[in-house]
């Protein structure tokens, strides 16, 4: 506690940053569960941001960065956790030479992709249905429709635990199957250089439309969830192991197996982080019992853990 009024004292020395303390972060992720952060920094420049990262470091904290939440469960009780959640900054969006892009962090998958398409590249309509940011993109190495950030990263400038700037180039970044190097670094993602390839811009939105048809048609988009629960096994699908144990529209509580994609647990109505957990318990162990595939799951959680009993 005394580790957490020093940083809020650093803090609320930083000219113009927006701090919270207590925030519900129900209000922050896709689930909508989830209870009090400690405390919380909004940062919306590179300046502040880097401010923050120091007051962390000579506090003795280290701090867990938040991108919209989008595959994020946590604890109903709240988290003894400093977080960092860029406010409507790093949004830096620009044309580099005849194939190049520079993405601020900050900035949606989906304004990145629209971009792309609006200057006649292609290789990020994939992106354009993934509801997180730029930053979240890179830190999980974020896929869909066979393509990943991977295939379009050149380097990544980040701000160290001492706000130092960094440039890291593409076999620096360890990504890999919903991971990357940052997954271990806590190091704050400022933004990311990309290639992509020249196209036709009305081929690529009508890529765009038809990838957002399929998502409306098969994922449950219209209920809050964190996107699909697991991670995809080797030689398997998840929602379809799922699916063949039965378990589509199985609920504990208000979360549920959807009825449209059983990769997707949602929250169905008034779910808590615990109701959730234990969906994913039951899940996982019941594909395990019946197929002998064990499910990982692809969401992060922050203050729970699926071994902790309910």
């Amino acid at each position: 506690m005394e580790a957490f009024q020093a940083l809020s004292a650093k803090l609320s020395q930083i000219p113009g940053l927006e701090v919270r303390a207590h925030e519900p972060m129900a209000h922050h992720t896709t689930f909508r569960v989830g209870g009090p952060a400690a405390l919380m920094a909004l940062p919306k420049r590179l300046e502040e941001l880097s401010a923050v990262l120091r007051a962390a470091a000579e506090a003795g904290i280290v701090p867990f960065f938040l991108g919209k939440g989008s595959n994020l469960l946590v604890a109903d009780e709240g988290v003894d956790r400093f977080l960092i959640k860029l406010a409507g900054g790093l949004t830096r969006l620009e044309r580099d030479g005849e194939t190049g892009l520079y993405l601020g962090s900050g900035l949606s998958l989906a304004q990145a992709a629209n971009f792309a398409a609006g200057c006649g590249l292609t290789g990020l309509e994939f992106a354009h249905g993934i509801p997180g940011t730029v930053g979240g993109g890179v830190f999980m190495n974020a896929g869909a429709y066979d393509g990943e950030m991977a295939q379009v990263i050149d380097w990544v400038d980040c701000l160290d635990e001492t706000g130092a700037a960094h440039r890291l180039g593409k076999d620096e970044l360890k990504l890999g199957y919903r991971t990357s190097v940052f997954s271990q670094l806590p190091w704050s993602i400022v933004g990311a250089h990309l290639t992509l390839t020249t196209g036709d811009e009305t081929a690529i939105r009508e890529k765009m439309a038809d990838l957002a048809q399929r998502r409306r048609s098969k994922q449950p988009l219209e209920y809050p969830s964190a996107g699909s629960t697991f991670k995809r096994p080797v030689g398997h699908f998840a929602g379809g192991l799922i699916e063949q144990c039965g378990l589509k529209g199985t609920k504990v509580g208000g979360a549920q197996v959807s009825e449209k994609h059983a990769g997707f647990v949602i929250n169905a109505g008034g779910a808590t982080c615990r109701d959730i957990l234990a969906l994913i318990r039951l899940v996982r162990a019941t594909v395990l019992e019946q197929t002998g595939v064990t499910l990982e799951p692809e969401v992060r959680l922050l203050g729970c853990a699926l071994d902790e009993e309910s």
